[in-house]
């Protein structure tokens, strides 16, 4: 995983702007996670539930107020991967993941991790901390 500006998935790659950053802010403004997904043979050919949750310091899921009461920033996605024609046996298949978002009113000097979660289980380096700058004191 990696935090970025942004980024999107074209041709089966990442393309990555901004990215590798763990300190944000402190105003809002708008950021990417970036993500690889290595599967293993024996998972190819099924599909694959993936989630990314924000979360606080304390783990807790960050709430922003909406219309509709608040609300946690949630983004659930499915993959599948199949080997492509003439690649060894026991040879991974990268799944490249991009989600963006527009500007996130987080709380000034804070800390946060997004957390990525696959068919329900965190796996080893699926997550990315963050931290925002203080708000800056008026002059």
């Amino acid at each position: 995983m990696l935090l970025a500006d942004s980024a999107q998935v074209a041709d089966g790659k990442l393309f990555i702007l901004g990215g590798g950053w763990s300190i944000t802010g402190p105003g809002p403004v708008p950021s990417a996670v970036a993500i690889k997904v290595a599967v293993d043979a024996h998972e190819f050919n099924s599909t694959h539930h993936w989630e990314l949750f924000l979360e606080d310091a304390d783990g807790r899921p960050v709430l922003f107020p909406t219309p509709e009461g608040n609300q946690s920033v949630e983004v659930r996605g499915d993959f599948q991967a199949s080997a492509p024609e003439g690649l060894p046996a026991g040879t991974p298949v990268d799944i490249p993941i991009a989600v963006n978002f527009g500007p996130l009113p987080l709380q000034p000097n804070s800390r946060f991790v997004w957390r990525f979660v696959v068919d329900g289980e965190s796996l080893p380096g699926a997550s990315a901390a963050f931290t925002t700058r203080p708000q800056a004191l008026p002059s």
